[in-house]
């Protein structure tokens, strides 16, 4: 076992959680509204802790009836979209995070329980779905986010756009694009550099289970690849989302259908 469960463990943990949220304050780190993450830090650390339990005393469980199975899954779905669609904006069209993360994550699962890699019926597919859904999450928010920051602050040239004769969605695609493909560098990276800068967690999760590194890399690699399916779908279809002004950051009240707010198409609000 890598990491023995005791006290010494929770005293480590707990030193670590309190020496980020320290620098978090010291540094002052916040976010555009001001924000400090200092609390945000010592909240998710706390948070892990108590989530990690609950799940090590569920999957037990859960993986006994197909049923339970699935709604785990869903649960795990509907818990991402909540938190990707907060994370873009602070409206009612949070919601639409559904569509990136389910576009991306469904296919790929169906694909790998239809091949039968991926056993409907046991333990394996919370943690893949995990990983998948997971993907997903991180590629909708950091895309979601760059392409609603880069069409508030060039909002002038969507308006020059528009100005042109373009379409509202062609204006800003053409600003939006480039920020939000931006989400697939942390997924690229870390494919490009596996196995020269970092041994990520499942093929030295298999090789601690006492795999042979063959299979672990193989492991590994299936990992990376359908991540990386999974991610670029996101983004895709966050982009195209934020083009149609579906998911946006303007006050859905008053009048957000106006031709002058529709330059944005809420992009950045009124």
């Amino acid at each position: 076992m890598l990491l023995p469960v005791n006290a010494t463990l929770a005293v480590v943990l707990a030193v670590l959680l309190a020496a980020a949220v320290a620098i978090a304050a010291a540094a002052r780190l916040a976010d555009a509204h001001g924000r400090g993450w200092a609390r945000s830090v010592a909240v998710a650390g706390v948070r892990a802790a108590a989530q990690l339990a609950l799940v090590s005393a569920l999957i037990g469980w859960v993986v006994r009836a197909l049923p339970l199975l699935l709604c785990f899954v869903v649960l795990m779905y509907a818990v991402a979209v909540r938190t990707a669609g907060r994370r873009i904006t602070g409206n009612r069209t949070w919601w639409w995070a559904a569509l990136p993360i389910g576009a991306a994550v469904l296919p790929v699962l169906v694909l790998l329980v239809l091949t039968g890699l991926v056993p409907v019926d046991g333990i394996a597919l919370v943690p893949v779905a995990g990983i998948l859904i997971g993907g997903g999450l991180t590629a909708t928010v950091l895309a979601g986010r760059r392409a609603l920051d880069e069409l508030h602050t060039r909002h002038g040239e969507v308006e020059a756009g528009l100005a042109l004769g373009m379409l509202d969605r062609d204006a800003r695609l053409e600003i939006a694009r480039p920020a939000a493909s931006d989400a697939l560098l942390p997924g690229l990276d870390q494919t490009r550099t596996v196995g020269l800068v970092t041994l990520p967690g499942a093929f030295v999760g298999m090789l601690l289970g006492g795999a042979s590194p063959l299979p672990a890399a193989a492991v590994q690699l299936f990992v990376l690849v359908a991540l990386m399916a999974v991610q670029v779908v996101a983004v895709a279809v966050v982009l195209e989302l934020v083009a149609r002004g579906r998911l946006h950051r303007a006050d859905a009240s008053g009048g957000g259908k106006r031709r002058a707010s529709r330059t944005l198409g809420g992009a950045e609000g009124e």
